[in-house]
């Protein structure tokens, strides 16, 4: 069976006409009567296109010897991401990552200097102290609410690309190469710059340390303060790096922005939500109530702690299944 037949005999299988399938197809009717009249023959896209359409393989439709439909599942209908937009995805999430960084910084910073001005305050006696604490408590809520409408402002910009999170896509030829060199050019500075992280956040308790080991309250308190100064540098590196890694695997859709496992990371941030409002809640209560502000940030890299056992219980259970 030549393919002018092939493509007569799926057209009437589909109850289609002439000009239904010209309109389905991007072509005019007279292009479908030549192809079924063995008049003209459509090109390999055309082919190929067709053998979608009617949910057959090529070979069927190429080759004369085949009679028998080889049928194959049909092709989803999966948003396509082409080159221009992963250039415009990749200049927002670096843009938007260095702010994000930089704003989680300054309030980590921000809460350091208020409890340094704070806690001199007291063990000084400085008259002005609680005009002083106050200061620094209205700079931090200010820092809090820039930092609040600069992730609103992310998330905005963003909106566009939300599907590259939770649901499969398609990416136009080029994209993905342009995509992985990319991230192997990138790949020797996000080690470097994890790395850097890394030690930052943990040589941060080096000055505390040193200030518990003296008497002197205010070495103390010097100790607390560049302990909180040292981690906002290294948490907002995880951050600006780890925003760029990521937005490079989502448009590669690998790790955890890969297709069969988008369904799962929907339920684990759902989670993640819930986890953060309830431990926010928890801080800001207990330290309103108590009014022990310059030790209650202990409770955010214990909820941080408990948050990776979270994420790696879910995981191990999700593989269980």
């Amino acid at each position: 069976m030549i393919l002018a037949d092939k493509i007569i005999l799926q057209r009437k299988k589909n109850g289609w006409t002439q000009e239904e399938l010209a309109e389905l197809m991007g072509v005019t009717r007279q292009s479908v009567s030549k192809w079924e009249s063995a008049q003209a023959i459509p090109d390999i896209k055309k082919v190929i296109a067709l053998s979608e359409l009617f949910g057959v393989s090529t070979d069927y439709l190429f080759k004369d010897e085949i009679d028998e439909p080889d049928f194959i599942e049909p092709k989803e209908n999966l948003p396509q991401v082409t080159l221009a937009q992963a250039h415009e995805f990749l200049q927002i999430k670096e843009t938007t990552g260095r702010m994000i960084a930089v704003a989680v910084s300054f309030i980590i910073i921000a809460v350091a200097g208020w409890l340094g001005l704070t806690g001199i305050s007291e063990v000084r006696q400085v008259s002005s102290g609680g005009l002083t604490s106050l200061s620094g408590l209205a700079l931090l809520l200010v820092l809090i609410t820039l930092a609040v409408a600069i992730l609103l402002y992310s998330g905005f910009k963003t909106e566009p690309f939300k599907f590259l999170n939770d649901q499969p896509f398609e990416t136009e030829y080029g994209v993905t190469g342009m995509v992985s060199q990319r991230q192997k050019a990138y790949r020797p500075r996000y080690v470097t710059y994890n790395i850097v992280a890394t030690c930052l956040c943990m040589l941060g308790v080096v000055p505390l340390l040193i200030g518990g080991m003296t008497a002197n309250e205010s070495y103390q308190i010097g100790g607390l303060v560049m302990l909180l100064v040292i981690e906002a540098i290294g948490v907002g590196l995880f951050i600006l790096n780890g925003i760029r890694w990521e937005s490079m695997l989502k448009l590669l859709q690998e790790g955890d922005y890969a297709r069969e496992i988008k369904e799962k990371s929907a339920f684990v941030d759902s989670i993640a939500t819930i986890y953060w409002l309830t431990a926010t809640a928890l801080y800001v209560g207990y330290s309103l109530i108590t009014g022990n502000w310059q030790f209650s940030w202990v409770l955010w890299p214990i909820a941080g702690l408990l948050y990776a056992v979270l994420v790696a219980l879910l995981k191990l259970r999700e593989t269980s299944r």
